[in-house]
């Protein structure tokens, strides 16, 4: 039987994909173009942990500013500001969100460099 591959979801910074999909959890490959970055945003209702896979770049989580390399990890609380930014090799992270809605509804965007706020 022929593995099927995920959906790829383009947006402006570059792509994701969902990997696994339940009702309280999900887990998605984030690849994020160089230089290029999410919304500054926060969730409502999940939690969501990072792992860094290939290239590097820098998270943002509340005031803090921290360079991101292959197997640097972090966890982001549910309300907390975060936001990652690629850097010049762009940066690819497998995200696994905990919570009562992980869906792309749960997103508050603070600022946004393609005016989605």
């Amino acid at each position: 039987m022929e593995k099927k591959s995920p959906e790829k979801f383009e947006r402006p910074w570059g792509y994701y994909e969902n990997l696994l999909e339940e009702s309280t959890y999900k887990v998605k490959r984030i690849v994020v173009n160089p230089d290029q970055q999410l919304s500054l945003q926060y969730h409502y209702h999940r939690s969501e942990y990072w792992t860094v896979v290939e290239g590097d770049g820098y998270v943002t989580i509340g005031d803090n500013c921290y360079h991101a390399s292959p197997r640097s990890h972090f966890k982001i609380a549910v309300k907390e500001h975060h936001r990652l930014k690629g850097g010049e090799n762009g940066i690819t992270i497998i995200e696994v969100q905990l919570g009562s809605q992980c869906n792309e509804e749960d997103i508050v965007r603070l600022k946004d460099d393609y005016q989605r706020v």
